[in-house]
């Protein structure tokens, strides 16, 4: 059985985009919004929990929570268990808006727990912690973001996942405006057409790789890279709001998409444009710019008073 450390360890992990508009399930991007999450063995059994910020009122207090779900896939890929933990999440990244807070909690969770075992990087390195963390979400789109940070494309291989990362152009800066209002995953994806048309398969995957070249070559292109046929629309009865947002944004020449599952909307923008995005968005919105997450899940040092 594998060694537990005894001292509190510290994980920050990003939110993130998903899709980017035609890249349905494939493509991710970090932004520098992380949640921490602290955990330390305990020699009593059992599991002590607390929250902060984000999800306070809502989230679990015990072994459904999905931090410790997480850790638990973890510690059993690693065939260790400890006999109970403290764990204190500080939560900033807004819950069920599509910016990858399931999947922060998750890679999170995990990453955490790898850190808690000596020689953990050795028994749960990153190839299989992704293969890990599809027991608790599906589809790697913003759990290979998360783990990895920046600009990530990821598809399923077999059993398992794969990704990549590439370098955003740093002339965009992404702009995220998000509402006061949630749309749970399962609803969104409830509402997406289980077939789609020759013609538009044939549009997101002419879009999907001109994305790639565009955020990392070319952003002038961007307008015509973000064009999606396959998920947005279907959604526009889950998040008529969004839709609306999107439409004007487009409609003025923004490159805006849906973030992952929605309800919040992703600008991949310029220098001077944040004005322009918070004019067309309203009151009912929190439009701010962001910067790429270029670090995914890390560990950090823990600050002691």
């Amino acid at each position: 059985m594998a060694t537990l450390r005894t001292e509190p360890v510290l994980v920050r992990v990003p939110a993130t985009c998903a899709n980017l508009g035609p890249g349905f399930d494939t493509f991710g991007l970090a932004l520098q919004m992380y949640d921490s999450l602290v955990a330390m063995v305990s020699v009593d059994s059992g599991i002590l929990i607390e929250v902060e910020g984000e999800g306070v009122q809502e989230v679990p207090r015990d072994a459904s929570h999905l931090v410790v779900r997480a850790m638990a896939l973890g510690f059993a890929a690693m065939q260790t268990l400890p006999a109970g933990f403290v764990l204190r999440c500080t939560n900033v990244i807004p819950h069920s808006r599509g910016l990858g807070s399931s999947a922060a909690a998750i890679i999170g969770g995990l990453v955490l727990a790898r850190a808690m075992v000596v020689e953990g990087d050795e028994l749960l390195p990153d190839a299989l912690l992704l293969q890990v963390a599809l027991g608790l979400e599906s589809h790697p789109d913003n759990l290979a973001a998360a783990l990895h940070g920046g600009f990530t494309n990821a598809w399923l291989e077999g059993d398992g996942a794969r990704s990549v990362r590439h370098e955003l152009h740093s002339k965009i800066t992404p702009i995220i405006a998000v509402p006061e209002f949630q749309v749970p995953t399962s609803e969104a994806r409830s509402a997406l057409e289980p077939m789609v048309s020759l013609q538009d398969a044939s549009f997101n995957i002419a879009r999907s790789a001109l994305l790639v070249h565009a955020l990392t070559t070319d952003p002038t292109l961007l307008f015509a890279a973000t064009g999606d046929r396959i998920h947005q629309d279907s959604r526009r009865s889950i998040y008529p709001a969004s839709m609306e947002l999107l439409d004007a944004l487009r409609a003025a020449g923004l490159p805006a998409v849906i973030s992952g599952a929605g309800p919040s909307v992703l600008v991949f923008g310029a220098a001077g444009e944040l004005d322009k995005v918070q004019t067309l968005a309203g009151a009912m919105w929190n439009v701010s710019e962001q910067k790429v997450g270029t670090q995914g899940a890390h560990v950090a040092p823990v600050l002691t008073p």
